[in-house]
This record gives structure tokens, sequence and C-alpha cells, in this order.
């Protein structure tokens, strides 16, 4: 609660320098960045083309982070240049921590909740 409370102030105070549009971007990412240093987990990205499949994906993935109630924000990957760069070859794919973890299958979100808690455990 006291890191809150800080965050508050801190955007505040950021906020009369600023602005608070500024202010809040960048209170954002220093939660994002301080939550990731704390949790061991970077990032999650759900790689695919914008199909059912992929936006089910997406949804299965965010539900998962919200139940363990991470700091970190499932990002949707289509563009096709950056997802061969993680060298998936079906769709949709789920990478945690710049490592593809699942391709070709829709997770249930308890069974990403199972793979970021595997990972976290490493």
């Amino acid at each position: 609660m006291a890191l809150f409370d800080i965050s508050k102030k801190v955007e505040g105070k950021l906020s009369d320098v600023v602005g608070k549009e500024a202010a809040a971007k960048v209170m954002d990412k220093v939660e994002q960045t301080c939550g990731e240093a704390l949790s061991g987990l970077c990032n999650i990205k759900v790689l695919g083309s914008g199909c059912k499949n992929c936006h089910n994906l997406l949804e299965a993935a965010t539900q998962a982070v919200d139940k363990l109630g991470l700091p970190v924000k499932v990002e949707y990957v289509t563009d096709m240049a950056e997802v061969a760069k993680y060298g998936a070859m079906r769709m949709p794919a789920l990478v945690i921590n710049d490592k593809v973890v699942s391709m070709g299958k829709v997770l249930k979100a308890d069974e990403v909740e199972s793979l970021i808690k595997g990972l976290l455990t490493k």
C-alpha cells in the first residue's frame, strides 16, 4: 500500500511539470517495469494473424495474467515480419519472456496460467 501512496504522490508532482497525460504514461511504464522486476516476468505476447483463434488465445492469456495478479500487459502481435522473428510456424503462438511456449493451439486460461507459473518458479 505504501508503494501505491508514493506512486500517487510522484504522479501528482510529475503532472505539475509535464502534464497529467504524460505523467500517467510515465507512471504506467514505471509500474510495469517495477512489476516485471518483482515477478521475473518481462512480457507475454500472442502472435497471430487476427483470426478468431488468435483472439481467443489473447483473451485466455489476459484472463490468466489477471487471475495471477501480474503487472504485465499481454501484447497482441499481428505484424508478420515481427512474428517471423520468433520463428513461430503455426498460429496462434504464445510467447513468454521472448520464448515461444506454444504454437498452433488455443490454450485455455488455466493452461496459460500453468505455463506462466512454471516459468516463474524456475
